[in-house]
């Protein structure tokens, strides 16, 4: 008869050789394990082109403006509409999808998606979701970086509308340099360029879009919200000038401005440009354009 001590010797030593074996063996990859490379755009080795799925939200409304345009003033004023949503800037542009394996785009295309019409759906998700938390009917966001891409988001949203806010571009750069430690004179006139090159373009390829101006928002509030609210297809409330007795979340760096001036609660008058400030010529000309003197 076997000796149990023997066995339990011997199975003890055979567990200790398969843990050495373990610890000095390079570690096992799993598939899932593996890290993929992902690309940064979109490349269809087909020149497939997802065709619109349907959305939850068919037509959001877009402000789209510089920075440093007052669009968060915009923002809390409608906001305090009791059928308004205008939530902080959501950076849906930057919110992406990862197709992670190489068969990943032929199951989509299988669903008639491709990459970017996933992260369309994703970003409809988003709004409809805040809709919804909201109880309220009309979605507004306002993140400036949005004027970049309003084509992608015009392609996205046709029924989309669109709320340009304008303000004199040399206010622009006046308001940017003071707000900036050691400001790059000229990296922020860029700036204002390129934001105020795609502002002219939607204002002028956007046949139904509402135009208003920052001057105007903050001399004649009651005037520029109405005209606005009829664009809306909702009735003006008066509520919606005095935004500081609502809850608008908090005012934080990236999410819009965070001055004591909307802080305050109130519509204060806005800073007019240095007219003896000289524009670079093409911003001379966007800003005759929209009417300011330069």
């Amino acid at each position: 008869m076997r000796d149990p001590r023997m066995s339990a010797i011997a199975k003890g030593l055979k567990r200790r050789g398969r843990l050495m074996a373990q610890a000095v063996s390079p570690p096992r990859k799993t598939l899932d394990a593996i890290p993929t490379q992902r690309a940064l755009e979109p490349r269809p080795s087909d020149g497939y082109v997802a065709p619109l799925a349907p959305r939850l939200v068919k037509s959001p409304v877009f402000v789209l403006s510089s920075v440093r345009s007052g669009s968060t003033l915009l923002r809390v004023l409608l906001n305090s509409h009791s059928r308004i949503r205008a939530p902080h800037e959501m950076h849906l542009r930057t919110v992406h999808v990862r197709m992670s394996r190489e068969f990943t785009a032929d199951a989509m295309k299988e669903l008639d998606l491709d990459r970017e019409e996933l992260e369309h759906v994703l970003w409809d998700r988003v709004l409809h979701l805040e809709l919804s938390r909201s109880g309220k009917d009309v979605i507004v966001d306002k993140t400036p970086p949005n004027t970049l891409i309003w084509p992608r988001l015009h392609r996205c949203w046709p029924d989309a509308r669109f709320v340009l806010l304008l303000r004199h571009p040399g206010a622009v750069i006046q308001s940017l340099t003071s707000r900036r430690a050691d400001p790059d004179h000229e990296a922020i006139r860029a700036e204002v360029l390129s934001y105020a090159e795609k502002l002219e373009e939607a204002r002028q390829k956007l046949t139904v879009a509402h135009v208003i101006t920052y001057e105007d928002l903050t001399a004649e509030p009651e005037r520029v919200t109405r005209d606005l609210c009829a664009y809306l297809g909702v009735p003006w409330e008066s509520g919606m000038l005095d935004y500081g007795k609502k809850d608008h979340g908090a005012f934080k760096p990236k999410l819009g401005d965070w001055s004591q001036e909307i802080k305050s609660g109130r519509i204060q008058a806005a800073r007019k440009a240095d007219p003896t400030a000289e524009l670079p010529p093409r911003l001379a000309e966007i800003a005759k354009a929209w009417g300011y003197p330069v």
